[in-house]
């Protein structure tokens, strides 16, 4: 099966290098480091002229048990390595080969145990992997073929294998991709991020043999470092205290959608806004009680192998699946499906809650908009403020949709900058707004929104 080239799943969020990026050095220097490595891998990913090597993945010869194959690439920035293990061949001694090839198999075990699943694409996919990519590389990946892992920077973060649940969070973003597909942006991004957590965090449970109860909860918990003030990377059943450290800042994930992140960062803040489905799922297993897979897990597999969860789902159209799920599969007055629905209410999804969702939220007519052009060769900027209040009914309708969903955020991270290219840049207090959309590649009905709203015409 050939894959095609798509968002590169990061198990650290950029948000956070960031952080990491204004500390002191080396330190700061890793985390930059890391960041361009990772946006020059998604540059050439978005672009098809990735240099991954084994795009054509080739399936195990049986059902029987994984096919592994892992790789070290030395410490420098090249796909895939050499072999440093293969199925069925002893330890190497190396700690990152064998913990990968060792959670390789825990991953493969869950699925194939608890749903049938045999490997990510549910006929026996072999599992690719790369160890000790780069130097001070602070982070792990899946890039649509295998799983790459970096050492750390040896002060915040250690080798990325150490973590079960990250290699089975990174290897269920391959199974996502072979079943829902779900978009990499918005809600249905933060979802792709929370699925992987979910699965990630129960191959982990299902390994040590945990049942809800008995689990912390933790991505990344193997990851930080003594010294660092934190717990994990991730707090499914608290989000917002993993961790709150001068190095990283503070954990940033919303527990509720009261507090859902309206940014253009992160394609649309998926790492941050996963908290809030992620918290659905860990007070619904914790509710049912038992072990998480068996229960709550069966019901978020259901719906995302059933076929009809859309590639660009909401929370709400997720949480009512679910629900709808555990209704087939446990009966509609289960403590599994009652569960399920007070988690996602508890987060303020469902029927019943207040949900501020990307798309419904109301922009006051009055509100403050402020819009610039820049650039071009004589890079003269224009620009005009005003409210909406003051712009004729039709384009004050059609900028409080813009203003009111992701649609100008996702255009400014997709966007395409070149030189002497007009820019436009989008600013509204009252929505937290404050983008820059390139012109190349926008479409035509903004582009004369935009120059009607400058002009006054």
């Amino acid at each position: 099966m050939t894959t095609h080239p798509g968002p590169v799943r990061h198990i650290v969020p950029p948000y956070l290098l960031r952080h990491l990026a204004a500390t002191t050095e080396p330190l700061a220097e890793y985390a930059r480091a890391t960041l361009t490595r990772d946006q020059r891998y998604r540059r050439s990913r978005a672009a098809g002229t990735s240099r991954a090597a084994g795009r054509t993945l080739i399936a195990a010869p049986g059902a029987s048990g994984p096919s592994r194959l892992i790789s070290d690439a030395g410490n420098v920035e090249r796909l895939p390595g050499r072999s440093a293990r293969t199925e069925g061949a002893p330890a190497t001694g190396d700690a990152a080969v064998d913990e990968a090839y060792d959670g390789f198999g825990a991953t493969w075990l869950l699925f194939s145990e608890v749903y049938g699943r045999n490997s990510i694409d549910g006929a026996g996919l072999r599992l690719l992997g790369t160890v000790h990519y780069g130097d001070g590389y602070q982070n792990a990946f899946w890039n649509g073929t295998r799983m790459v892992f970096g050492d750390g920077d040896g002060e915040i973060f250690g080798r990325f294998t150490a973590s079960l649940d990250v290699i089975g969070h990174e290897l269920a973003h391959g199974v996502i991709e072979h079943t829902a597909a779900l978009e990499y942006s918005g809600q249905s991004g933060a979802l792709n991020e929370s699925i992987a957590d979910v699965f990630g965090v129960l191959v982990a449970q299902h390994a040590a043999g945990q049942d809800a109860a008995a689990a912390d909860w933790l991505i990344g918990g193997d990851l930080l470092l003594p010294g660092v003030k934190g717990t994990a990377l991730r707090n499914m059943l608290h989000p917002g205290t993993a961790y709150d450290d001068p190095r990283l800042g503070r954990d940033p994930q919303p527990d509720h959608m009261s507090g859902y992140v309206q940014t253009s960062e992160d394609n649309g803040g998926v790492h941050y806004n996963s908290g809030i489905p992620n918290r659905a799922f860990a007070l619904a297993a914790t509710s049912i009680g038992g072990p998480a897979w068996e229960r709550a897990g069966l019901a978020w597999y259901d719906v995302l192998t059933g076929g009809q969860v859309p590639a660009d789902s909401d929370f709400a159209t997720f949480a009512e699946l679910t629900r709808a799920a555990a209704a087939a599969r446990f009966g509609a007055g289960s403590v599994e499906a009652t569960a399920i629905s007070d988690g996602w209410a508890t987060v303020g999804v469902g029927q019943g809650t207040t949900q501020r969702q990307p798309g419904t939220a109301k922009v006051d007519p009055h509100a403050d908009l402020l819009l610039r052009r820049t650039g071009g060769f004589a890079g003269i900027p224009r620009q005009r403020k005003t409210t909406l209040a003051e712009l004729p009914p039709a384009d004050r309708r059609t900028w409080q949709g813009l203003l009111a969903d992701d649609t100008l955020p996702l255009l400014a991270v997709g966007g395409s900058r070149r030189p002497d290219a007009f820019a436009y840049c989008v600013t509204c207090p009252a929505v937290e707004l404050d983008v820059e959309l390139p012109e190349p590649g926008l479409p035509e009905r903004l582009r004369r929104l935009f120059e009607r709203t400058l002009t006054g015409n």
